[in-house]
């Protein structure tokens, strides 16, 4: 069976929608004539705005609008079947009351009986990268409508292309950005999750220390909540004309286009991070609490640095005790790292053929 309109239920954060696009993609292969919609939460819309994996987007924020809004919002889509990335009893309750006749995703929270095609989450799909979760929901899918499944295992395809539109607006955004080479992305926050970051005053000596030896650029990305956060880390920094901070002022779309310029990001467990992984960036990624084997920035090019330590991952948003799965990791860790990702990389990229590292 072919589906004509097909509604595909997104995640709500950022990390989260980078790992849904090779999932995406191979929809795209399996129902190559549907008109695609894509629903996701308002912040995170930008991350699809500039592909070909959505004919439409469908904004929906059960922060700001109530049930039966969302109800309503699906209703005038006309949609014959809807997919959910979002495990969440919400997802598959608002399509019921829309009405939408197939209704296909894990059987999670409690929502067996809401789903018309309701597959299992096996152990190993558990014990799976995040990435390969969604993957695994599209091949259950395929194998039940088409007795197979060709789903790409070997080589997903996560990447995030980048428009010119956005790379525009960017510069009209700021202007001073256009002649900057090469800059290095700093994102010392962590969007839902305190315990996610590393101290301030590690961030302040590894910034300090890339002032002192290399000339890069160097920006602090961030939400606008983590501007306080990263013009603390300026004014701490021996050399503060050094680093420029960003956070608060660029939309998702704008930061995107700017993580595709930069050198290299260093980032804690956080959604920018993501999208540097995705854009193919060096990337080193702090771990803290979380679990690097059931999701983390998904690329040849990214390094993970973490101290290992017996009650991590806790998973928990806030440390009880002393934070000292993150107090562990040194900044001279972090450089070394960093260095090995730019080494890496030097070979691949011709504007870092000749760099000085």
């Amino acid at each position: 069976m072919m589906f004509q309109r097909l509604l595909v239920r997104g995640t709500n954060w950022v990390g989260d929608s980078i790992m849904t696009l090779p999932a995406l993609r191979e929809l795209r292969r399996l129902f190559p004539t549907a008109h695609l919609t894509l629903m996701v939460r308002p912040w995170v819309a930008d991350l699809f705005a500039d592909t070909s994996l959505a004919d439409g987007l469908l904004l929906y924020d059960n922060r700001q609008e109530s049930f039966l809004s969302g109800v309503a919002k699906l209703k005038a889509g006309r949609f014959d079947a809807a997919i959910f990335f979002q495990n969440a009893f919400e997802a598959a309750a608002l399509a019921t009351a829309a009405r939408i006749p197939r209704r296909i995703g894990f059987a999670t929270d409690g929502r067996r009986f809401l789903l018309t095609d309701a597959f299992p989450v096996t152990p190993a799909t558990r014990r799976k990268h995040q990435l390969y979760f969604y993957l695994d929901l599209v091949a259950q899918l395929e194998a039940h409508l088409t007795g197979t499944n060709h789903v790409n295992y070997e080589t997903p395809d996560y990447r995030l292309p980048v428009s010119a539109a956005a790379q525009a607006a960017l510069d009209a955004k700021r202007p001073d950005l256009r002649q900057v080479a090469h800059p290095l992305a700093v994102v010392p926050g962590a969007a839902n999750s305190r315990a996610k970051q590393w101290p301030a005053a590690a961030f302040t000596a590894l910034l300090d220390r890339l002032a002192a030896e290399h000339d890069w650029p160097l920006f602090l990305v961030g939400a606008p909540g983590e501007r306080p956060l990263c013009e603390a880390i300026r004014q701490g920094v021996q050399r503060p004309e050094r680093v420029t901070v960003l956070a608060g002022e660029l939309s998702l779309r704008e930061s995107v286009a700017l993580l595709s310029r930069c050198a290299a990001v260093v980032s804690n467990d956080t959604g920018p991070a993501y999208v540097a992984a995705a854009l193919d960036r060096p990337l080193v990624t702090i771990f803290g609490p979380t679990d690097p084997n059931q999701i983390s920035p998904f690329s040849p090019t990214a390094r993970q640095v973490r101290k290992l330590v017996p009650c991590a991952p806790c998973l928990l948003k806030d440390c009880p005790i002393d934070h000292r799965c993150l107090t562990g990791v040194t900044p001279d860790m972090v450089y070394q790292a960093l260095l090995a990702a730019l080494g890496e990389h030097r070979g691949l990229h011709p504007a870092w053929r000749h760099a000085r590292l």
